[in-house]
């Protein structure tokens, strides 16, 4: 099967024909329809983070395609099912944390297109367990994004703590932001999208966002407390310190900053204004199999569609050096 490989950190991929996989117990292999890329994806080729993937490595996470054949056991699958096969591959199902529902957070997790091999290929093997079945009325390629986009910024709007006619602020209106904003508008909530660049926030006016501003010729914090008062929660998928920082003092009392963008950098926290106003500050890492089953049906009932651009798995490289260049408005997916 062709797949793209990453063989050493910060090289180019490379497109070559590989073993295709077999199912072992529990597990389905999957023909590959389609593929979408994340930030993340480029994090794993580069070696960027302190957990380092695999090596050789098949990145993707987003892996959407037609279960050909079952390993012995599997219960949740059959042949012929269309699944997406996310980041959270599996998971234990027996630590404290996936026994309460919080199985994003499970010691022992494995991770598609980082501790496992992915879906830049025609071929993937799946937990049956952890794949996601796919609605029928979202087709391969416009379901790819939700596998991750989707669900990591419907699961950060959930845990914030926003109720509908809260004003939330969307930090970065690109591949996440584009998909969390449409989130946000869905579950009722007043949006200011923010970013540096006038296409992306034309895109958000275009989305829905009540309102708009850009980094570069104004002050977002000024902005926000001027306009609306402070947010009751931002969210924060961009991938500078500074937007974080931006996105914490734009909270009003009693508001929550959630962190989902990963920039390899510390957040300085002010102890005396989180105590004084007090400010959650909190993660979130994708969702659980409920929220991937939520995040779905959004998009399966035309409430959230991402901005795709389509491009061979041949291009995987030049696909990279447009995300590197910040050159990708919405979101590139796969298709083998």
């Amino acid at each position: 099967m062709k797949a793209a490989v990453v063989n050493e950190f910060k090289q180019d991929l490379e497109v070559k024909n590989v073993s295709k996989p077999k199912p072992g117990p529990g597990e389905a292999l999957v023909r590959i329809e389609a593929c979408g890329v994340c930030h993340t994806d480029l994090h794993a080729a580069h070696g960027d983070w302190p957990v380092q993937p695999k090596l050789p490595l098949i990145p993707g996470h987003e892996g959407v395609g037609v279960v050909e054949e079952i390993g012995a056991g599997v219960t949740a699958l059959k042949v012929g099912d269309r699944v997406g096969i996310p980041w959270l591959y599996s998971a234990c199902g027996e630590c404290e944390y996936c026994l309460k529902g919080q199985e994003t957070l499970c010691p022992n997790q494995e991770n598609g297109g980082y501790s496992v091999d992915g879906g830049y290929a025609e071929y993937c093997i799946a937990a049956a367990d952890y794949a996601a079945k796919i609605p029928d009325e979202l087709d391969s390629v416009a379901a790819a994004p939700i596998l991750c986009a989707g669900v990591t910024t419907y699961k950060a709007l959930k845990v914030s703590g926003a109720k509908p006619g809260d004003w939330v602020a969307i930090y970065g209106i690109g591949g996440l932001g584009h998909i969390a904003l449409q989130y946000a508008k869905a579950m009722g909530f007043n949006v200011v999208a923010v970013d540096i660049a006038d296409e992306k926030l034309e895109l958000a006016k275009n989305l829905g966002a009540d309102d708009t501003v850009n980094g570069l010729k104004e002050n977002p914090v000024e902005a926000i407390q001027n306009r609306v008062g402070g947010v009751q929660a931002a969210v924060s998928v961009a991938v500078t310190k500074k937007a974080f920082e931006q996105a914490y003092q734009s909270v009003k009392r009693g508001g929550t900053l959630v962190v989902v963008g990963l920039p390899n950098d510390e957040l300085p926290i002010p102890i005396f204004d989180t105590v004084l106003n007090g400010v959650t500050v909190k993660g979130s890492i994708v969702g659980t199999r409920m929220d991937m089953k939520e995040a779905l049906d959004f998009a399966a009932r035309g409430k959230v569609r991402a901005q795709i651009e389509t491009a061979p798995l041949d291009e995987i490289n030049e696909v990279f050096e447009k995300m590197v260049q910040g050159k990708i408005n919405g979101r590139i997916v796969l298709t083998m």
